[in-house]
């Protein structure tokens, strides 16, 4: 068995940090994604300039009373939303007793300014239901029998009013300054035709599992003021154009080696109609050199984009090309279809000519896997585990990342979890892949589910997550063995698992929780 190293501590500490930031900002937005379709479908439709337009729904024209018709657009974007990001980032915080003190706190941001105020939402929410969890660690346990839910309830209120008087005088105008300045930013950037530059900082991050940070925790909530004004917004399709990753699959298709190119058609079909980006960023790891094709096709997009005065209506969540064109406003149908067609050429292109020119043998995703583990401080390997003889089976599940080193060996399993940044994604079809292997072993007591990687808990016996995202799951979930991968879609590491089940659930041995 391989002795591990141990990864650069800050390095490693450094990116976790990051990712964990991250994917708070995007989970307070992502559950949320239905209520933003909702309102980009409503808009479009009943507005004065939609095909069916309503004043009563579209907020336009006057009632019978001859009073201006409110609608539901303009409702629905300056207070449902926000109130819906307040609430799940105060529910991430501190439950349901931080979502009811964000949602007041909030809303005296909201009524300070005319602006949607999702930025105001994604940091008074959070910091409000942390004050509220700490005001109650003063008291905890010190609250005599029969008065708990009279302190509980008038604290809560207390503290709520105050943060939304606060929020109203102080915090409202300040973030929206802030608010306002970004979007000046942005007009600036389009305005003097800079903004495809701004792929040199997108396309590197989400193959670092930034993406729904980037898209759901900052380009959202910038694009739904824009769209609130114009109609429509270029910052939907900054991160989510479809293209760049298509191009690079497309290249794999052509001129991969081995299990890349065995794997990238199907993979190709699952980032561009099913919407799931992160399976791409595999291929691009193993090769960074790539990146320069995923950043020329996300600038060529974005420059499309800029030339059509193009955009969407709504976010499109997920990044399938059956959601980009869902939310595509008829006068941006040929800017849209244009962006992705030539993002997704330009990426082949480039791509196409650095994997030819790479002649170096090897190049799959196996080989990859071993290179990136490395730099991790994890060796892996789950060649021979069938004619292997017991000992060496569990030197080959330790080393593959489903045993771990310092964790004793382990009864039945009959949890496994996959997560990923949303839990919706690569996450759910990973776990399809595994459940119809564990399936096809004979295996009928073991559940296999997806979640998002914010919601892990530590009562569960494997959980299965990309390499870069491990780090981080076993500081969440310390107690359950970790099997890291870096294709979800098809990675040796899945038979090992059922490998493992053999031994252990066959066994009938005692769990260990």
């Amino acid at each position: 068995m391989s002795a591990s190293t141990a990864a650069p501590a800050g390095q490693s500490g450094a990116r976790v940090a990051v990712q964990k930031f991250g994917t708070f900002l995007s989970g307070m937005i992502m559950p949320n994604i239905a209520a933003f379709i909702a309102w980009g479908i409503i808009t479009a439709l009943f507005i004065a300039d939609g095909p069916f337009p309503v004043g009563g729904l579209g907020g336009f024209g006057e009632n019978d009373a001859g009073e201006p018709n409110i609608g539901l657009v303009g409702p629905m974007i300056r207070f449902m939303l926000p109130l819906l990001i307040a609430a799940q980032g105060g529910r991430m915080v501190y439950g349901v007793r931080g979502a009811v003190v964000a949602v007041v706190a909030t809303m005296g941001v909201i009524v300070s300014t005319d602006q949607p105020m999702f930025l105001g939402a994604l940091i008074m929410a959070p910091l409000a239901a942390w004050v509220m969890k700490q005001i109650d660690k003063l008291w905890d346990g010190k609250i005599k029998p029969g008065f708990e839910m009279l302190v509980n309830n008038f604290s809560a209120g207390i503290v709520a009013a105050g943060l939304a008087v606060a929020g109203f005088f102080a915090f409202g105008p300040v973030v929206d300054a802030v608010a306002r300045a970004l979007g000046n930013g942005v007009d600036w950037l389009v305005d003097n035709g800079v903004l495809p530059v701004a792929s040199i900082l997108i396309e590197p991050a989400k193959v670092l599992f930034l993406n729904n940070a980037i898209n759901h925790g900052v380009l959202t909530p910038l694009g739904v003021q824009q769209a609130a004004e114009t109609g429509q917004s270029i910052l939907f399709l900054l991160e989510a154009n479809p293209g760049p990753g298509l191009g690079v699959l497309l290249a794999y298709m052509l001129f991969g080696r081995g299990m890349a190119r065995s794997t990238a058609p199907a993979a190709a079909v699952i980032h561009f109609f099913g919407g799931i980006h992160e399976i791409y960023f595999p291929f691009v790891l193993m090769k960074p050199i790539l990146l320069l094709g995923t950043i020329a096709g996300g600038m060529v997009g974005i420059g499309t984009l800029v030339i059509f005065d193009a955009g969407l209506r709504a976010p499109a969540a997920p990044g399938s090309i059956i959601a980009v064109l869902a939310q595509t406003p008829g006068g941006s149908f040929v800017g849209v279809v244009l962006s992705v067609v030539l993002a997704a050429a330009t990426s082949f292109l480039i791509c196409s000519v650095l994997l030819k020119l790479d002649r170096k043998r090897g190049g799959d995703l196996a080989e990859a896997t071993a290179e990136m583990e490395a730099m991790k401080g994890k060796q892996s390997s789950v060649a021979g585990y069938l004619s292997a003889t017991e000992e060496a089976v569990e030197d080959e599940l330790e080393a593959a990342g489903v045993v771990h080193p310092e964790q004793p060996r382990r009864g039945p399993i009959h949890r496994i979890v996959f997560a990923c940044d949303a839990g919706m994604g690569s996450s759910a079809m990973g776990a399809s892949v595994l459940r119809n292997k564990i399936k096809k072993a004979g295996f009928t007591d073991v559940d296999v589910q997806n979640v998002a990687i914010a919601n892990l808990t530590d009562d569960v016996d494997v959980i299965v997550t990309h390499q870069d995202l491990t780090p981080r799951a076993r500081t969440m979930s310390p107690s359950a063995q970790h099997v890291s991968v870096d294709n979800f879609m098809n990675s040796p590491q899945y038979d090992a698992i059922v490998e493992e089940l053999k031994r252990t659930n066959a066994q009938g041995a005692p769990s260990s929780r």
